[in-house]
């Protein structure tokens, strides 16, 4: 069930990842000017609010961790680390595979 649950997740990450590499190269034929939706501009359109508590949570915790790995992470481009943590969630949970000859109890 659970499995099930992620690789949905994973998969609704994946085409969200598709969407926006279509929505870049679209802006980009229209403009003529190739500029990727950031992942962190994304967020703060989503939901300002949540960015600005996670920020605090996160540097209440490890402040090395905001400035390293999530700053990184929120520069990076929309589609690359949607489409990256889909993938991430489908292999992860991936179903088992068959034992033939065998019945599981």
């Amino acid at each position: 069930m659970i499995r099930g649950f992620f690789r949905l997740v994973g998969l609704l990450l994946l085409a969200g990842g598709f969407v926006f590499m279509v929505y870049d190269g679209a802006r980009w034929v229209a403009d003529q000017n190739l500029r990727f939706t950031r992942f962190g501009e994304f967020w703060n359109d989503i939901h300002q609010s949540s960015q600005q508590s996670f920020r605090t949570m996160v540097e209440g915790a490890a402040p090395w961790l905001w400035n390293s790995v999530i700053r990184l992470l929120l520069d990076q481009p929309a589609f690359a680390v949607m489409g990256v943590l889909g993938i991430l969630l489908m292999l992860l949970f991936q179903p088992r595979k068959r034992l033939i000859g065998y019945s599981r109890d």
